[in-house]
């Protein structure tokens, strides 16, 4: 019998969605694990409580967390991804060529489990050879692996809340700085700057104690399943314009793609009045 499941965000704001079919649930060590079959976005993953992502709409944010930075790191040849259990950023790295390794470190088995069986349409490079899978937890994996060894880090976490909450620190965001190449990035998201304006605030404050505060670049874009809809991600590095695209890797990952193009990227990055004033760009 289909029913209404509503997510509840710090007692403000409710959004719902009706669910016709629950295909797996089980508490993890760090959460509570669901899949549902939602009648409007298709199978969905909720984790305690909060919805993840979902067939219908999950592009727009794998899409924009990830494309950005591929299409201006200038050798991505080494990735890494922190969380990303779902498989959808995995993907979209390896929609390009010049990857030869991308290591996927997510800290919940029954995550993965649950994805791999119940979303198959997100997660569709598991078998790619270039995808190194590690069981494990992110924060430790970075204090621990080789300094200057990647070219790209990708945080894709939850919430700052139960095992994501390391992931938003100035101490973490140093540890991956440390990894980077020359010419490297740093990809996460932000959070929404309406429901979480603080801490999309203090995010790009805290990339900015790490990062040059000119080359720490916030970006925003839809995300129709989290209930403010819209939605941001940061760019951190050294060296890169944001805006100097590599065209021809662009152009070949765009029939690939349902929402980025080049000129969404240039487009993302412009900054509503109120942010410009609070963050001082």
């Amino acid at each position: 019998m289909a029913f209404w499941y509503d997510e509840t965000f710090e007692d403000r704001t409710r959004y719902g969605c009706k669910v016709s079919e629950v295909l797996f649930s089980e508490r993890s060590a760090y959460q509570k694990v669901e899949v549902f079959d939602t009648v409007h976005y298709g199978r969905t993953l909720v984790l305690d409580g909060i919805f993840m992502t979902s067939e219908r709409e999950e592009h727009f944010y794998h899409e924009m967390l990830v494309q950005p930075a591929m299409a201006l790191v200038h050798e991505p040849g080494r990735v890494l991804i922190i969380g990303g259990g779902d498989g959808g950023t995995a993907r979209e790295v390896l929609r390009h060529l010049v990857p030869h390794t991308v290591t996927l470190v997510e800290i919940d088995e029954t995550v993965l489990r649950a994805c791999r069986e119940h979303l198959p349409t997100i997660g569709t490079c598991w078998d790619d050879p270039r995808l190194e899978l590690i069981v494990g937890n992110g924060v430790s994996y970075v204090e621990h692996a080789n300094a200057a060894y990647y070219d790209l880090v990708i945080i894709d976490g939850c919430d700052p809340v139960g095992p994501a909450r390391g992931l938003f620190s100035v101490e973490f965001y140093r540890a991956c700085e440390r990894l980077l190449r020359p010419g490297g990035a740093l990809a996460l998201q932000a959070g929404s700057p309406i429901l979480q304006h603080d801490q999309f605030i203090e995010t790009i404050a805290n990339l900015r104690q790490v990062f040059p505060r000119e080359r720490v670049k916030p970006y925003f874009g839809p995300a129709p399943l989290y209930a403010s809809d819209l939605w941001s991600w940061a760019l951190a590095s050294h060296e890169l314009d944001w805006h100097a695209i590599i065209e021809d890797r662009a152009a070949r990952v765009e029939p690939h793609t349902k929402y980025y193009n080049r000129e969404i990227h240039r487009a993302a990055f412009a900054l509503p009045n109120n942010l410009k004033r609070e963050l001082g760009a």
